[in-house]
């Protein structure tokens, strides 16, 4: 017998994720040098992490020959003081997306329904996937989750329901009202998800404390891969009530969360002054983009992250010739396939891609 005839049946079909191509191996394909790449894919923070939580980080370098602190003490603590929660009521991850899986392994069985929206991230189809339960997806009306039709896919085997906002990949979003409207309104036997990996970059985030606080089933999860600049070192965290996390705790495998990581993190979170100014910068880039998509007739979805989704034709075609000058974007799934999104980068970085964008569009409307 080979490994596959004794591998889960699930396995075998499961799907895998696919990352931004690696500027390395971009500019190998294309005959550039590393520097020469612009990657503007993977909604990373281009100005990078705070100057504090890169000295942390390095500080740290020198106690690696130490386990890191399994509880993730200190970092757990500053967090609880930012949201007014216990620390208690804190768990780390190896990025958010560890904890959108331990949430999987703790709550989902066969015949579990996930649901989400037909545009949201990924990885909780995945992950309901590689549980053995079903992923339900509910119509996003003008590329936004609609909560309405969102309510109504709810039935008897629902057990998750994961909102993102900002959602990944179309930038759209849903108010504080709305959202609390509609986890006041779920059956005792939903669990609410609400990804907040973009939060940062709203100017008043959504805050479902209230909701936690009166026992409403709310899972939040966070990540400090975005606006905080630390992508390369995996650190996340999720939030909920006390009970909810000690479960999540059960699941988590020792030691996730690693020493350097927890040192940027919390250093990261004392420099809110290098937020504000990412905040801003990002903006500014948001409305450079915007305004050069207007001038080129390219329509856009109106986004409040680090990127923007963009109506072009053939998004899988114009990645290729993007690639073709030095600049990584993100082609879409086929569900969208007329669009592509960029990140936000720098001016100079927008610059470029605008002119790259210009120059593949001749291409592109030959088809």
């Amino acid at each position: 017998m080979n490994y596959s005839q004794l591998a889960n049946s699930r396995i075998l079909e499961q799907p895998t994720y696919q990352p931004g191509k690696p500027i390395e191996v971009v500019a190998r394909e294309q005959g550039f040098k590393p520097h020469e790449i612009c990657k503007l894919a993977s909604n990373e923070n281009p100005w990078g992490a705070s100057p504090l939580a890169l000295q942390a980080g390095h500080e740290a370098l020198e106690g690696v020959h130490r386990y890191p602190d399994g509880n993730g003490t200190y970092l757990r603590e500053q967090l609880a003081e930012i949201h007014a929660l216990s620390p208690s009521q804190f768990i780390l991850g190896n990025g958010s997306n560890e904890i959108i899986e331990l949430i999987g392994h703790v709550f989902l069985n066969p015949k579990d329904e996930v649901l989400f929206g037909e545009h949201a991230f990924v990885v909780y189809k995945l992950v309901a996937l590689l549980m053995g339960a079903k992923p339900v997806c509910a119509p996003m009306t003008d590329l936004r989750h609609d909560l309405h039709l969102m309510r109504e896919k709810v039935n008897q085997n629902t057990k998750l329901i994961f909102l993102p906002s900002p959602n990944n990949p179309t930038g759209s979003w849903n108010t504080e009202e709305e959202i609390i409207e509609f986890v006041c309104g779920l059956p005792e036997h939903v669990i609410f998800c609400f990804d907040e990996a973009y939060a940062e970059y709203l100017d008043n985030p959504p805050n479902l404390k209230a909701l936690i606080d009166e026992g409403r089933k709310v899972i939040a999860l966070r990540t400090f891969s975005k606006i905080y600049g630390l992508a390369g070192l995996r650190i996340g965290y999720g939030y909920g009530s006390e009970e909810v996390i000690r479960l999540l705790q059960l699941a988590r495998q020792p030691f996730n969360a690693n020493s350097i990581a927890m040192a940027s993190a919390i250093a990261a979170l004392k420099d809110q002054d290098w937020v504000e100014e990412c905040r801003s910068k990002n903006n500014r880039g948001l409305r450079q983009l915007e305004e050069a998509c207007d001038s080129m007739g390219l329509p856009w979805v109106p986004s409040k992250a680090n990127f923007l989704l963009i109506k072009i034709g053939d998004g899988t075609q114009a990645f290729q010739e993007l690639q073709k000058i030095g600049i990584i974007a993100r082609p879409m799934p086929d569900s969208l396939r007329d669009y592509i999104r960029i990140s936000v980068g720098t001016n100079q970085e927008n610059k470029f891609v605008i002119e790259g964008l210009k120059q593949i569009l001749p291409l592109l409307r030959k088809v």
